[in-house]
């Protein structure tokens, strides 16, 4: 007998096509994962939407991935099958949520009437519950979408992705097997999904924009602080336009690095209290008697272990979803229609401005007579390496504390995941980011900075590098071992200790013999050399650097960082 649901559709479409041409439609091409049996019918549904399915070597490197390609791409798409493959995904989707990562998380699910009897399925916990894993992950998403009503999936799928996008977090939505060829209105498709940023109340916008201006003209030194929250809420367009009308001196945190052109005039080096460089910015940030500070995350690593000193008298603080100005806070004002005000509304002549220090490579003032590469030397030498609109990945540990003394060329995008910290992420990441600047059809290099003991978590995503014929510099930062847990704690322990990889030999088990290059550089002067190479600088091939720096060197910020935290870990209640 025929469905009269679906005799009633004008443009019929199957559910798995409606979805992946909307994720389409909101710029996704390329879809990370692993198969399993509860999602392969979707799968093959991918080229025919013009996206391609990537193949990640297991679901947690997918994640990693999908994050990298989110935030270069702003929206990322994963598909794991039910139970083992969406928890093996999980810790990386909570790094996404955390950090303010937009990525569509879709799980194939059993069908609706193994579902609605309770039916002894594998991949389940053997007790007929078919909820337990997206109970999981409610807590790490903005919205749970299961899609098991055709009258409803439509919505509920245009719903979850726009949801994805204004809150730029991750979305769960279960696709069961058999809701994958079911029909849905196809005719919705031809009408984008709204993905417009929510407006503020005039009348709440205009008196925060009013008072906001009145403490702005008034203050004698102010400044700008741009953080995570710029870069993920999509307004550095406005910050980049506020700095030029109004010529105030800008900042950036650490999570905030890559949000400003750092060659600006204006721009005056990383804030983040006893770790900021140059050293001089801590002083001028904290006399500033009005911070104008746009998408903090004031979290333990992002400054400096709590070394912040600012007062909150003397703030104004601007977020995606509120504002706050001194102690007042105004719920629901969001920052980007304040910013698009406040622009209107500026007059440079009436504010007091003052000069930003000058930001240098600082590579002649940590130079020394030995051979051995120094983490105060290698990092203002990567700012000499860098060039214009560049992708750098940098792992959570040594390398995400020692690129705060990196001053980058304009353009730079620069990654890392110093909130949520989960060591391996880079790797995942730095292959969904030169994946998605592929996508996107742009010629940029994607450079990535990674520990050896962080490597050895996610080393096998090297494979779907060469499979997929990306081409990132991969340096891997060879020093036995996790050196920013000795900083914190056991620097002779042996659970800080690595077995020692032949890391180049890698390139090769994984396919990747004859379609890469691989170095191995101890000194400066063989640093140097390879980073004045033509050939190395040009990236057209899968290029692997297996860069050796002493075992108890670290950089300057992640010493003090480190100190902070086991004094935070070994407080009593």
């Amino acid at each position: 007998m025929a469905d009269i649901r679906v005799q009633s559709l004008h443009k019929p479409i199957l559910v798995s096509e409606y979805l992946f041409r909307r994720l389409y439609q909101v710029g996704v091409r390329s879809v990370h994962g692993v198969p399993g049996d509860y999602n392969l019918v979707a799968l093959d549904y991918l080229p025919k939407c013009g996206l391609k399915w990537v193949g990640s070597v297991n679901e947690l490197n997918a994640a990693y991935a999908a994050d990298g390609y989110a935030r270069v791409k702003q929206i990322g798409a994963l598909i794991t099958t039910f139970g083992v493959g969406e928890l093996s995904a999980i810790n990386g989707v909570a790094g996404a949520f955390s950090e303010h990562i937009p990525v569509v998380h879709i799980v194939g699910y059993p069908s609706t009437l193994s579902q609605r009897d309770g039916m002894l399925l594998h991949h389940t916990l053997g007790n007929g519950d078919f909820n337990v894993f997206a109970n999981m992950s409610t807590q790490i998403t903005c919205q749970v979408a299961k899609l098991n009503n055709p009258s409803d999936i439509a919505d509920q799928i245009d719903h979850a992705l726009r949801e994805c996008w204004v809150h730029s977090r991750p979305v769960y939505i279960t696709l069961p097997t058999d809701m994958v060829q079911a029909q849905v209105e196809g005719a919705r498709l031809e009408s984008p999904i709204d993905l417009s940023e929510p407006r503020n109340d005039p009348e709440r916008e205009d008196y925060v924009v009013d008072v906001i201006l009145r403490y702005l003209n008034a203050a004698k030194n102010p400044l700008l602080l741009v953080d995570a929250g710029a870069i993920r809420h999509r307004v550095l367009s406005e910050v980049h336009d506020l700095v030029s009308k109004s010529d105030l001196p800008v900042f950036v945190t650490p999570m905030g690095k890559g949000a400003m052109n750092e060659q600006h005039a204006n721009f005056g080096g990383v804030y983040a209290g006893d770790g900021s460089h140059p050293p001089e910015v801590k002083g001028i940030v904290e006399s500033s008697d009005l911070i104008i500070s746009i998408g903090a995350l004031k979290s333990d690593f992002n400054t400096a272990g709590f070394s912040y000193r600012t007062s909150q008298l003397n703030s104004i603080d601007l977020h995606n979803d509120h504002c706050a100005v001194r102690y007042s806070t105004y719920p629901g004002v969001r920052m980007k229609g304040v910013l698009q005000k406040i622009i209107e509304q500026i007059d440079s002549k009436q504010l007091n401005i003052h000069p930003s220090p000058t930001v240098q490579n600082e590579v002649k003032d940590h130079h020394d007579e030995s051979a051995t590469i120094t983490q105060a030397w290698f990092w203002p030498r990567l700012g000499e390496f860098l060039s214009d609109r560049d992708i750098v990945i940098t792992e959570t540990g040594t390398a995400s504390f020692g690129i705060w003394d990196t001053k980058f060329p304009p353009g730079v995008t620069a990654l890392s995941q110093v909130l949520w910290g989960s060591i391996g992420w880079s790797v995942g990441a730095c292959q969904g980011a030169a994946l998605a600047t592929r996508d996107m059809n742009e010629k940029r290099r994607t450079i990535l900075l990674v520990g050896d003991g962080s490597f050895q978590l996610t080393a096998q995503e090297l494979s779907t590098m060469v499979r997929h014929e990306l081409n990132p510099i991969i340096f891997v930062i060879c020093n036995e071992g996790f050196t920013i847990e000795r900083f914190i704690h056991g620097m002779d322990a042996s659970y800080n200790d690595i077995a020692n990889w032949d890391n180049q030999a890698l390139v090769d088990v994984f396919g990747g013999q004859g379609k890469a290059q691989k170095f191995t550089v101890k000194t400066k002067s063989e640093l140097n050399s390879l980073l004045g190479n033509p050939n190395f600088k040009a990236a057209n091939e899968l290029q692997f650097v297996e860069l050796h720096m002493p075992k108890k060197d670290a950089p300057r910020a992640l010493v003090m960082t480190a100190e902070a935290s086991a004094r935070t870990n070994a407080k009593m209640q």
